[in-house]
């Protein structure tokens, strides 16, 4: 028969029916159907009718061929700048038993390994699931904690759960401490005149807020007749508020709190005064 040629594959010694226009793309560089693999198809070429040979002459393979071959078609043998297959389907030789070709390598190796990305991309959801949803709950629990007495403050509904929350983790709800709601409204600082050296303090103190606030420090500072400290002294709610007061509630919302101090400046000498309010 006119143009019958063969090739054989080096790699996995598979021959292969070919054609001269088919070798002469590419200057005969082809790829295997069967394996992948490529090779040049002219240096590759063979014969399969038998040759004569001495009987002394021991038998060349790559001459005769191998006592057994697999013959396939042209149509298995592609150009070697064409894509891989992803399964490969060669054809038969007549007469030979047809055998179903094996998956590619790169088939085999995503259907071995898809297992375990299917396993760690459902691990990776399931901590997401449940995961994200904890984090939100312990950092609003954190924000609540923090913020016990603004909320308390806020929404008097929530203080008796926060207060049964604080007996279990060792905390207390106080009073909100903001000092921007609390103002004074008068002040007075006077000599007693019933007694030498004793000064009156009279104060009014006022909360602007809707809600309770804690009870803040005093700063009383005595200066001379040029402005300059003469004596400071910071004063405790306690030291101002009437014997009966409940400090731990603060200062009603929207109320206001009368002060009346007696101090003993004999042993200074004053010519005014500043009164602030603070927290420590």
């Amino acid at each position: 028969m006119p143009d019958q040629l063969y090739t054989r594959c080096p790699s996995c010694r598979t021959v292969f029916r070919v054609t001269p226009a088919q070798l002469a793309v590419r200057d005969g560089q082809v790829r295997c159907g069967h394996c992948q693999s490529v090779f040049d198809g002219n240096a590759q070429r063979i014969s399969l009718s038998p040759l004569q040979r001495p009987p002394e002459e021991p038998m060349d393979e790559d001459l005769l061929g191998p006592p057994t071959i697999t013959l396939r078609n042209a149509s298995d043998l592609r150009s070697a700048a064409e894509p891989v297959p992803t399964r490969a389907q060669p054809s038969a030789s007549p007469g030979a038993p047809a055998s179903p070709a094996p998956p590619s390598r790169e088939i085999a190796y995503e259907e071995r390994f898809s297992w375990a990305r299917q396993h760690r991309r459902r691990r990776a959801n399931a901590f997401y699931a449940f995961g994200i949803p904890l984090l939100l709950v312990l950092l609003a629990g954190q924000a609540l904690f923090h913020f016990r007495d603004l909320v308390a403050a806020r929404w008097p509904a929530t203080r008796p759960a926060l207060a049964r929350a604080c007996a279990v983790l060792g905390c207390v709800v106080q009073p909100l401490r903001d000092v921007a709601g609390l103002s004074i409204d008068a002040s007075d600082l006077q000599a007693d005149p019933a007694h030498r050296g004793l000064l009156v303090l009279t104060a009014t103190l006022r909360n602007r807020a809707s809600w309770p606030i804690a009870y803040p420090h005093l700063e009383l500072t005595l200066t001379d007749a040029q402005d300059q400290v003469v004596v400071r002294r910071a004063l405790q709610p306690r030291e101002y508020l009437p014997p009966t007061s409940d400090i731990t509630s603060g200062m009603a919302a929207n109320g206001e709190l009368p002060i009346r101090l007696f101090l003993d400046a004999s042993a200074t000498t004053q010519a005014g005064y500043r009164l602030y309010l603070f927290y420590p």
